[in-house]
């Protein structure tokens, strides 16, 4: 039985009543939602098929989707789980190419509960089997083509799910804020780990996901105990929030996706008194891999503060930082990041795209695959690891290297500036120049010059933008609320 199901469905027999999920102000209990997934069943085994074969199912975040994918899993079924924002086209080519003939969506459950919508797909005729033991299939963000597709072994998730409850003190007392696509490796805690013991997953609105205020009060109704987001979620909860309410019933603060800016981390310990921190690394493919318990944090000078470390790896992942010659480092120093995790995937879906990525060596302990970050790493002496940036953001200028995200992070140290992207350019001289973007604060006077002897203070003269250009505008970004370097192009083409 799966791991992902099981405990639901003890939830949903012994304790009916108890709220699971909570959507627009109302709430759903665990018997309802159960049986809402008992009617999905029924429909699924009327398509007709190998009563096991894979689906489909677009992540919208609504109690039918979720109750649908508890109806797919109960039957042993995997469930690819796309981003709903996929084009009609992209859908398509990334289902054939999973193997998958179908792809779901459920109805809203207004007068008929249990709508099912099905659209036939035909799959690819060399699509690579889904592996036996897997329950779900995300996938890449497909930033650089056609997304991956990543299956998750059931035994797998079950093991991230015993960690995560324990390590947070999720129960059946607990609620928790799902804020990511149901798509995002994040709701593996959000939702399948709070469905799993028994607490209230309260869903965000994706049309209401921008509107701080809302999710301000979205925690207090609803008593969160933990809430897990990238920089993007906490920008907009400090944004506009009143210093004297602050958000009490917080006790896990989960920072996860990106290096918060240190102006940003400073506002944090003010809105959330009573809470622990925690920066947490993983993948898509490995699932969370390093944290750093930061404990309470105390609001410092974000002048002299930097990103906070990546942490540790947790209980039974394993890490190697690899020099430019490809070997592993023994003690301090810095490099690619490559880990093995007891919650990983074997590999892409097909294994021909992950030949670079998934990797066979062998450590202290015999032979192991490991997956390669491509996260350029800093390990110090106590075997603490501190992001450098993405070894495809390694950039050489006039024969030095440099990392474009460091720049970033040096940008976004000053106080008036509220966000920042560097990208590089062609240069007859010297090969590549930097160019930097930089968005101001609201009613600040910053200028050029200003952030040029801010730079001056803190870079070499090499890695110091040659173009800078300051805006009021907010900058373009990706899904995961990451700088989308290839939106921002070229900076000389945008308005100051």
């Amino acid at each position: 039985m799966s791991p992902l199901t099981a405990a639901f469905d003890d939830h949903a027999r012994h304790t009916p009543e108890a709220p699971a999920l909570i959507w627009r102000g109302t709430s759903v209990p665990y018997g309802e939602l159960g049986a809402l997934a008992g009617v999905f069943q029924e429909r699924l085994r009327h398509l007709g098929g190998h009563r096991a074969a894979p689906v489909c199912v677009p992540a919208r975040r609504t109690p039918e989707t979720l109750a649908l994918l508890v109806a797919a899993l109960r039957d042993g079924r995997p469930v690819l789980l796309p981003s709903a924002e996929l084009g009609a086209d992209t859908l398509r080519e990334l289902t054939a190419g999973a193997g998958i003939d179908r792809v779901l969506t459920a109805e809203p459950a207004y007068d008929a509960p249990g709508g099912l919508g099905v659209e036939t797909i035909v799959p690819r005729p060399d699509a690579p089997a889904v592996p036996e033991g897997t329950g779900l299939l995300l996938t890449t963000s497909g930033s650089t083509g056609t997304p991956k597709v990543v299956p998750l072994p059931l035994d797998a998730v079950g093991r991230f799910i015993s960690w995560a409850a324990e390590h947070f003190g999720l129960g059946p007392d607990t609620a928790v804020l799902n804020y990511a696509p149901l798509n995002f490796d994040l709701c593996l805690l959000e939702v399948w780990t709070t469905l799993a013991v028994g607490g209230r997953v309260v869903l965000v609105d994706p049309d209401r996901a921008t509107d701080g205020a809302h999710l301000r009060e979205l925690i207090s109704a609803h008593d969160i105990h933990l809430v897990q987001g990238v920089p993007l979620l906490y920008r907009l909860l400090t944004e506009g929030a009143d210093p004297a309410e602050p958000l009490k019933s917080v006790r896990h603060v989960v920072l996860t996706g990106d290096a918060v800016p240190p102006r940003l981390l400073a506002r944090l310990p003010g809105l959330f008194p009573d809470a622990s921190f925690a920066n947490v690394y993983g993948c898509t493919e490995t699932n969370d891999s390093l944290i750093l318990d930061a404990g309470p944090l105390l609001p410092g000078d974000p002048e002299t503060a930097g990103p906070l470390p990546l942490g540790r790896p947790l209980p039974g992942v394993r890490a190697l930082v690899l020099g430019e010659d490809g070997q592993p480092l023994d003690g301090p120093g810095t490099g690619e990041l490559l880990v093995h995790t007891p919650f990983q995937a074997h590999g892409y879906l097909d294994p021909a795209r992950g030949a670079d990525r998934f990797v066979r060596r062998a450590d202290a302990d015999g032979p192991r695959v490991w997956f390669r970050s491509g996260d350029l790493v800093r390990r110090t002496a106590d075997g603490t690891l501190h992001l450098v940036g993405r070894t495809d953001f390694q950039v050489k200028v006039r024969g030095v290297r440099i990392s474009l995200e460091e720049v970033e992070q040096t940008l976004l140290a000053h106080p008036e500036v509220a966000d920042a992207v560097v990208v590089t350019v062609p240069d007859e001289a010297a090969g590549k120049r930097l160019q930097a973007l930089v968005r101001r604060t609201p009613g600040s006077a910053l200028h050029v010059l200003a952030l040029r002897e801010h730079c001056a203070r803190r870079l070499a003269r090499t890695a110091i933008p040659s173009d800078i250009r300051v805006v009021d505008a907010a900058l373009p970004k990706g899904p995961t609320g990451k700088n989308d370097r290839a939106a921002v192009g070229d900076v000389r083409r945008l308005k100051g």
